[in-house]
């Protein structure tokens, strides 16, 4: 990844991340073509995200009224052999921005599944405690709030905290037996014990109807991590 060309730089903060395990076979018709599902302990999940975007330079530089903004996906786990290599990865269902320009430029070059739509995030700092809220307005407003303690923890190896913050690749499905792949660079994060979680979301109104029964659902783990500074990579297509 090191010779790579840097498309993007930003920062990626309070991350809040809710998992939800599903039936495998939902996933396999959004699977990029080449690779593979990637499970924890046996749990195929799909994960629930929320962080800002802080800081944004498209090839070093920020782009007037883009560089800050919130960001909300539903993403899956992958794995693709690159070689000898296996490349950790995930593939997002779809990203909700509040940019337009954002959106455009990402699901016309990059092929992805962006949507626009009314945003904004509410972020709490007390001495003992930190409440991270992302809200998005999809016909009603939706809400993923985090209460956790305000002091950060290492991200222990072999945990589920580790396997979901430790992939490193996005994959994209780009035709039917086309796909585009891109590296993420980032340093090890911190995450924060979580002590309350609420979660308001149209998954049936927002993903469709394959992931409607999350409505009813209760995430398998919660987390809020720091997050970091970021380098998205020029990608290639295989």
């Amino acid at each position: 990844m090191k010779n790579s060309k840097v498309f993007l730089t930003a920062e990626w903060r309070k991350l809040a991340l809710a998992q939800y395990a599903v039936n495998k076979e939902i996933l396999l018709k959004y699977l990029p073509p080449h690779t593979e599902l990637d499970d924890w302990q046996g749990k195929y999940y799909v994960s629930l995200v929320g962080f800002m975007f802080v800081d944004v330079k498209l090839r070093g530089f920020n782009i007037p009224f883009h560089t800050n903004f919130e960001e909300v996906n539903l993403r899956f786990y992958v794995k693709y052999k690159d070689g000898k290599e296996w490349k950790r990865g995930v593939v997002f269902l779809k990203e909700i921005v509040p940019l337009p320009a954002i959106t455009f430029v990402a699901n016309t070059i990059y092929k992805e599944n962006y949507q626009t739509l009314p945003m904004k995030h509410v972020w709490i700092e007390q001495e003992h405690q930190l409440e991270v809220d992302y809200l998005w307005k999809n016909k009603t407003w939706n809400k993923f709030s985090v209460t956790a303690s305000a002091k950060a923890e290492e991200i222990a190896v072999g945990s589920e905290e580790e396997f979901i913050t430790e992939h490193y690749w996005g994959y994209t499905k780009i035709g039917p037996n086309k796909t585009s792949e891109y590296g993420v660079e980032h340093p090890r994060w911190e995450a924060y014990p979580i002590k309350d979680y609420k979660i308001e979301v149209d998954f049936g109104v927002n993903y469709g109807s394959d992931f409607a029964f999350l409505n009813n659902a209760k995430p398998d783990s919660v987390m809020l991590a720091e997050g970091s500074e970021i380098r998205v990579l020029k990608g290639k297509k295989f």
